[in-house]
């Protein structure tokens, strides 16, 4: 009779371990067929293509009919890589079509240290010139004109990428930037030959294994920015001639606080929304000074900045996509310094800064914080 029990008992252990294993990893694929997916683009085909069911996109997105409920695990597919100009994408976490985590290849970059990237999307904008200085992006050498095997593991808040080689990491993504949130997948391409997609298997599991190690993030220097009160959306043009702040101008502006990110940026998409005309974003900082003095600042931006001390314009710059040379991302660093005059007491400095695309940002040091304080709670 007891062995009995102890039979039942391992009987039921054992239908246990089978529900949390079949609830904590699922696996399913999605075949490429006009009766699975959601096509917004210039033009599509499903077709064969060196024996494989394809998807070719141009100029567009693919979504799932039936939106999938993924939040941690494995995603796997395959894309067709060409020299061609192209961005084959995988978007996933998606909270809506303006916000979501989002992976693609460079194929025309192969072997470059651009040759991958991975951005977070703010209500509709992308950031890769933010955060290519972070390490996400990679260097890659691509098989050209074959297809190509990638597999994305994502954790709670980290990531890596496999390509080809399933051993190892080709990218590691310390720090996921968007909210972990369950949301569906998506897949994009651009470029004058599109995208070509084949066996996307996507495996949920609620604590995927990493090969990566997590890093620690250092802290950043005290000169350095930490936070910015960060107006609402503005008209480039409202700056052109604006050389002196009017309080009827300011009484007009919303403000909402924006911490920085590891290296020191805080990334403007985070405050922005889509509206027609409507790219400028003022970024502002209270200094309280000990008496009048000079203070050098350094800063960066993405893509053009107007700055004003005390409601007075003082420096300008464009650190846009090619707006040095040909090369030029319109990447952001503390490439631009500025002689800030403060005067006794409060000070209020702005940087207004205008996107085109690529990254939206700010960030700022000063050369040292003798007799300054930086009053991040001021409304």
């Amino acid at each position: 009779m007891i062995r009995g029990k102890l039979n039942r008992m391992k009987t039921y252990i054992y239908l246990l371990f089978v529900l949390v294993t079949v609830r904590n990893v699922s696996a399913q694929s999605l075949a490429f067929t006009e009766a699975n997916w959601n096509i917004e683009a210039e033009n599509h085909a499903f077709y064969t293509l060196k024996g494989r069911q394809t998807l070719h996109i141009f100029n567009g997105i693919a979504s799932p009919k039936v939106p999938l409920d993924f939040k941690r695990g494995i995603i796997e597919y395959d894309v067709y890589i060409t020299p061609d100009r192209g961005f084959p994408g995988m978007r996933f976490r998606m909270k809506d079509q303006n916000n979501f985590e989002e992976f693609y290849i460079r194929p025309h970059q192969s072997g470059n240290p651009d040759a991958m990237q991975y951005t977070p999307v703010y209500n509709g904008y992308a950031g890769w010139q933010l955060y290519v200085g972070e390490g996400y992006s990679t260097t890659k050498v691509y098989s050209m004109n074959d297809w190509n095997h990638v597999k994305i593991v994502i954790a709670e808040n980290e990531a890596e990428v496999f390509i080809n080689d399933m051993n190892a990491p080709v990218l590691y993504m310390p720090h996921l930037k968007e909210e972990v949130v369950s949301g569906s997948i998506q897949l994009s391409g651009g470029g004058p030959v599109g995208a070509r997609y084949s066996n996307l298997k996507i495996t949920k599991a609620t604590e995927p294994k990493l090969v990566s190690k997590s890093k620690v993030t250092n802290p950043l220097p005290a000169e350095y920015v930490k936070s910015w009160q960060v107006s609402d959306l503005k008209k480039e043009s409202d700056f052109q001639t604006l050389y002196k702040v009017t309080n009827a101008f300011k009484k007009e502006l919303e403000w909402k606080k924006i911490s920085v990110e590891s290296r020191g940026f805080a990334n403007l998409n985070r405050r922005a929304g889509q509206i027609e005309d409507q790219n400028t974003l003022i970024a502002r900082l209270i200094i309280e000074s000990d008496k009048d003095q000079v203070k050098k600042l350094k800063y960066g931006f993405s893509d053009r900045a107007l700055v004003y001390l005390n409601d007075k314009i003082i420096a300008g710059g464009e650190d846009g996509f090619r707006s040095r040379d040909y090369r030029f991302l319109g990447t952001m660093g503390l490439f631009d310094s500025v002689f800030l005059h403060l005067e006794k007491g409060k000070n209020e400095l702005w940087i207004v800064v205008s996107e085109n695309f690529g990254g939206w940002g700010v960030m700022a040091a000063f050369e040292n914080l003798e007799g300054i304080e930086l009053l991040y709670d001021q409304e």
